[in-house]
């Protein structure tokens, strides 16, 4: 049985501003794009959060529903500080330490607990340590695995400290939504509750044959997970699985040239972050989300590993080609490369091939010297006034 923990940090974005800014302790606090633009919440504070707010939402919505809050751009820089102070905090209880987000983390204490404690104890001496170092809070779930150690940090949010069994989804759990279930997105959601399955304990007694008409291979995986029953283990950092940008528009868009436009220069960028963290990818793939904010996604795998931004740009124009628009518009873009193997930079036999790798490292040192706007692919025109519209 592993003993796995999950740390949380309460409401991070807006509790370091307030921690900066003394003043708006006690206020509803939004971290986030422009509230009159078309930015989203990244994070608010718990006296935001009465009002309904939630990270993801439109900020134009949010200023509808708490006009009076605190509207701040944010500040990455201070964030990843706190974070990697917290990160030393948890390195003193082991070396298995999977980093999920800046803000939270899942540890693996098995065999601890002679050094440490009890998990509990583990955890009361890292929610004490993150206290006094940081002066910010966090929530901390205890669990057999990955799934109910978050399942239980998300309990008693701010500042709680909650353990799991897998016998408590027998128990307390069986009232919960089953929107708490890992893989249980909107859609299944909505196919589950369609059937009358609105609680775990619902999907527990669910006949099976029932499940199996509607999720078919999916099943297994829901009973499993209404259970607790999880096999996942934590992992930590190795090398990247995927590099990807994207951007929000200011305006929703259906212009195909000017979203290729944008798919050739979110392209760019992705073949630069590889060459830069010296990996290739042989899967790409493009992401969509429409005014309605349906989003869409589609990828490919090529037969060899690329890093080139013409390769990546030529497969994502492919992919977005075949899409049916439907007249709708586009209000976000998005590349992404996977299928990542380490790069050794080595040149390619012929010498078309050299020549564009050279290209691309001189592009890669313009950029490092004078800024990403600085040079690009295609008509000046054109590619600057693409990037100028887009947030760099």
């Amino acid at each position: 049985m592993r003993k796995i923990l999950h740390i949380d940090m309460d409401a991070f974005f807006a509790a370091v501003e307030q921690l900066k800014n003394p003043q708006l302790r006690g206020k509803p606090v939004i971290v986030g794009g422009d509230p009159d633009g078309r930015g989203v919440v990244a994070a608010c504070s718990y006296e935001a959060r009465t009002y309904g707010i939630h990270s993801a939402m439109p900020m134009a919505w949010a200023r509808r529903r708490c006009p009076n809050a605190v509207y701040l751009p944010g500040d990455m820089k201070s964030y990843a500080a706190y974070s990697k102070k917290v990160r030393a905090v948890l390195d003193r209880y082991t070396p298995l330490v999977e980093p999920v987000s800046i803000d939270e983390a899942f540890l693996d204490v098995t065999g601890c607990e002679r050094l440490f404690g009890t998990p509990r104890e583990i955890g009361r001496k890292i929610k004490e340590a993150v206290k006094r170092e940081t002066g910010l809070t966090c929530s901390v779930g205890i669990g057999p695995n990955r799934f109910l150690a978050k399942l239980a940090s998300d309990l008693e949010k701010p500042d709680g400290l909650v353990e799991l069994t897998a016998g408590d989804m027998r128990g307390r759990l069986r009232e919960l939504s089953v929107s708490k279930l890992w893989g249980v997105g909107k859609v299944t959601q909505q196919k589950l509750e369609a059937m009358g399955v609105f609680r775990i304990g619902q999907l527990q007694d669910a006949p099976l044959d029932v499940l199996e008409q509607a999720f078919g291979s999916q099943t297994e995986y829901l009973r499993n997970i209404a259970f607790g029953r999880s096999s996942d283990v934590v992992e930590p950092p190795g090398r990247a699985k995927s590099v990807s940008n994207e951007t929000t528009f200011e305006d929703d868009l259906d212009d195909p040239k000017a979203l290729e436009d944008v798919i050739r220069w979110l392209s760019e960028r992705v073949a630069r972050r590889m060459r830069r963290g010296r990996y290739r990818g042989r899967t790409i793939t493009i992401k969509v989300r429409f005014s309605d904010f349906k989003t869409i996604t589609r990828s490919t795998t090529l037969p060899d590993f690329v890093d080139r931004g013409t390769e990546i740009t030529k497969t994502a124009l492919e992919l977005f080609r075949r899409l049916d628009l439907g007249g709708k518009k586009v209000r976000l873009l998005g590349v992404g490369a996977s299928n990542l193997e380490e790069s050794f930079s080595q040149l390619e036999l012929y010498e078309d091939g050299e020549r564009a790798v050279k290209v691309d490292r001189t592009m890669d040192s313009i950029r490092d010297k004078f800024g990403e706007s600085a040079i690009g692919r295609g008509p000046k025109r054109r590619w600057r006034d693409t990037y100028q519209k887009l947030d760099p």
